[in-house]
Formats: C-alpha cells, structure tokens, sequence
C-alpha cells in the first residue's frame, strides 16, 4: 500500500484542508459561473436552473453523506493503522453509492416535473428547470461515484489530488458554458441544454480520473463484483452515520423548498435574487467548509487513535477561525454589494431587493460556521443523532416558521426570510458548542477501529 503511516500522522490540518478549500471554490464555482453567464442569457434560465439545481442538490447531499460517512470510518481505521479495513470500506462505499445514484437517476427521470413543480414555478421558469433536471438527473449516478472515489482519496490523506481533478472538471465546464451560451467560434447558442450536457461530460471525466489516481496513489482497484455486491456489514456501519445524518440534510433540503415556495409568492424578482445570493453568500462559508471537512478527516483519525483530547482541542480550534473568517467575508461582500450584483443583474428590482439582504448575510454567516464546524466534527466522533434531532427541530420550528412570519406576515419580504434562516443558524450553532464542550464520545459508544470486521 502506498500510504505510510508516518504521513498520515504527520498531516496538519493546513495540509489537508489547503486542497479542499481549492476544490470546493471550483465546486462553487462551476455553480456560480453556470448562473452568472445564464443571468446574460435571460433571468428566468437563471432562476430555472437555480431551482432545479436546489432539486438535484437533495439527492446529492443523499450520496454526500454517504461518502461522508465512508470518509469519516476509513479515516478511524487510519488513526488506528487498520489498513486493510480502509480498503475494504473503500470498496464497500464506491458499491453503496453507485445503487444509490442508479436509483436516483430513475427516479429524477421518472418524476422530474411533477418534483419541480412543488417549488411553485411556471411558465419559462419550469421549462428551463426541467429541461436541466432531465440532462443532469440522468447522470446522476456519475456523480454519486466521484463523490464516493473523491471521499476515499481525501480520508487517505490526497487533498490534492481530488484538488487537481476540480480544476479539470472547471476547465472542461467554462469552455462547454462558454460554448453553449456566447456561441463562440459561430456555434449555434444552446443555452440550458447546452449548459447540461456540459455537466454531464465533466461529471463522466471526474470518474475516470479519480479511479486512475486511486490505482496510482493507494495501489486499489475496482472489478465489476465492487459494484454489485457491497458487504453488508460495512454498510451496516456506513448507514450508522449516513442516515441520521441524510435525515438531517433531507430535512434541511425540503425546508429550504417551502422556503422557496414562500419567497416565490413574493415574485419573480425575489425568488431570482434568493438564487443570486444563494450564490453570493456561498463564497462567504466556503473556507468554513474547507476546514471542517479538514478537521473532520483530523477528528475522525484521533477517535480512531483514541486521542481524545486532541479532538476535542481541534474542533474548538476551528471554530473560532471559521467564524473569524465568515464574518469578515460576509462584510466584505455586504460592503460592495451593489457592483456585485451588477454582475448577475441589470435588473433594478431584483438589484433593489438584493442588497439589504446582503447585510442579512453578514447576521446569518457567523452563526453558520459554528453549525457547521461543530456538527461535522459531532459526526466524527460518533454522535450522529443528536445533529438530525436539533436540525429538525430548528428547521421547521425556526427557519420555516419565522421565514413566513417575518417575510409573509409581517411584510418584510425576502429580508424577513433571511433573517429567518440566520436565526436558525444561530441555534444549531449554539447547541452544538454545548454539546461539543460536553465531550460527547463519554456517553456515545463510538466504534472501535481497532476492532476486526465483524
């Protein structure tokens, strides 16, 4: 095997969340870029595409936590110098994700619009969501494996190389956007279609190329019987920590789509600003992210070592950079509001109701960092359940009920909505710096990595 223990011990939560922050920036940005040249190409194909996208991002959060899950016990079995059962739980993943993301393409395929429609969208709106959501939901399966692939390389320790793989995914998805909505070099402008078959051929590039670097890196590779059958107790284990933390992120998706629901009754300008921002903010948390996933690589590894105490420093540690970070990104991009959504927009409306939101922003972000630092690193050390139950609890009671009653009742509009979803925020984060502080793994029996297979 081609990873030596020395370099897993060795790695900093620099060097493992450096490559993240790069890929996840590509990630947002293929997103953000689809969106920004759409807006040139007509408002109600951004807001299309945005909405459909929100769709698709259900199910993929569905193969993300699973990845998520896989990542997290390869890396206890890491800490705990397990190798074979690393390799053993990578194939396992690569199996699990791959019906999953089969079954998903059916279903996005077969159900597509009437899924759609429960966003409360019409006319050229709907048309453009669901011409995408028919190109990119059959391809569906692509990406539940690139996550998978890209999950077994980071919990070995490659940030970087699933790094590399981003910035190849981004080139090959500016050249077909630029293609499909500029119409260079006299080709006809194809707009959304376009636009989704680009995807779908960056999504196909990634698979192949992450099982070359797994084959090059970690000397592991896949047959045919990888992808059929999958041990069951692996995803026994898998399931362990996916599903409470799928209920969670499921709960929060379709919050977010009664969400939608209420900010479309407000009209087409708030619901394209919603989408613009969405795209706006997600620069403001995308360091956070990086090193949460980096820390939650470093927590899963000392829960398999045992090193409790390290953990327990490390996500603390976190926190309070992440939350340094968002807050001065957040107010940064509340401070030149204006030229940057004349980068979306000419509209004035839509431009109109964007900017107090941007400030909204700068309440929700902090609060946001602290969920999210703190839920992942809870997640790696065994306590699953508790993320699913505050989450839920505080979507719907929270961000659900006060987005009507602040946007809807009380007249405030998207600003309200946004308020709404900051204080959610806010209440997660704060009940998972309580449970954090409290040393979870003393009352969450975590499994043992130094276990054999059961």
């Amino acid at each position: 095997m081609n990873v030596s223990n020395n370099r897993i011990q060795n790695q900093t939560l620099f060097h493992i969340s450096w490559p993240l922050f790069i890929e996840l920036a590509l990630h947002m940005g293929m997103g953000v870029t689809a969106t920004l040249m759409l807006s040139h190409y007509s408002d109600g194909a951004a807001a299309g595409v945005g909405v459909a996208n929100q769709l698709l991002g259900i199910f993929i959060l569905v193969f993300n936590v699973t990845s998520i899950a896989a990542m997290i016990l390869i890396s206890q079995r890491m800490g705990a110098n397990n190798f074979s059962e690393a390799r053993r739980f990578s194939r396992s993943a690569v199996g699990l994700n791959f019906w999953f993301g089969i079954a998903v393409a059916i279903l996005v395929l077969l159900f597509g619009e009437p899924l759609l429609r429960l966003f409360d969208i019409r006319g050229e709106v709907l048309e453009y969501g669901l011409i995408f959501v028919r190109i990119c939901g059959a391809s569906l399966f692509l990406e539940s494996l690139s996550l998978a692939l890209g999950a077994i390389l980071r919990s070995h320790g490659f940030t970087k190389e699933s790094m590399i793989v981003s910035v190849l995914m981004n080139v090959i998805s500016v050249v077909g956007y630029a293609l499909s909505i500029l119409g260079m070099f006299g080709l006809p402008v194809t707009g959304v279609v376009g636009v989704s078959w680009t995807i779908v051929i960056a999504r196909t590039f990634a698979v192949l190329v992450l099982l070359y670097l797994i084959y090059k890196r970690i000397a592991l590779t896949f047959t045919v019987k990888d992808f059929i059958k999958v041990d069951k107790q692996d995803v026994k284990e898998m399931l362990y920590i996916g599903i409470p933390s799928a209920g969670e992120n499921l709960s929060y998706q379709f919050s977010q789509l009664i969400i939608t629901a209420i900010v479309a009754s407000l009209g087409d300008a708030s619901l394209s600003a919603r989408v613009y921002i969405t795209n706006i903010s997600m620069i403001c948390y995308l360091f956070t992210l990086a090193i949460a996933e980096g820390t939650q690589i470093l927590v899963a590894r000392y829960i398999g070592a045992k090193q409790f105490n390290l953990a327990l420093k490390r996500g603390i540690k976190t926190l309070k950079i992440a939350m340094i970070a968002s807050l001065v990104a957040a107010l940064i991009m509340a401070a030149i509001g204006s030229p940057i959504l004349e980068l979306f927009t000419e509209n004035y409306e839509i431009i109109a109701i964007g900017l107090p939101i941007l400030w909204a922003v700068v309440f929700t972000e902090p609060g946001r960092a602290m969920n999210i630092v703190l839920m992942s690193s809870l997640k790696s050390s065994g306590d699953v359940r508790f993320p699913v139950i505050i989450g839920i609890i505080s979507m719907w009671g929270i961000a659900v009920t006060l987005s009507y009653a602040l946007g809807i009742t009380l007249g405030l509009g998207l600003l309200g909505v946004w308020l709404a979803q900051g204080i959610d925020e806010w209440f997660r984060g704060i009940f998972a710096y309580r449970r954090w502080k409290s040393r979870p793994w003393e009352r969450v029996k975590v499994k043992d990595a130094i276990k054999g297979h059961a």
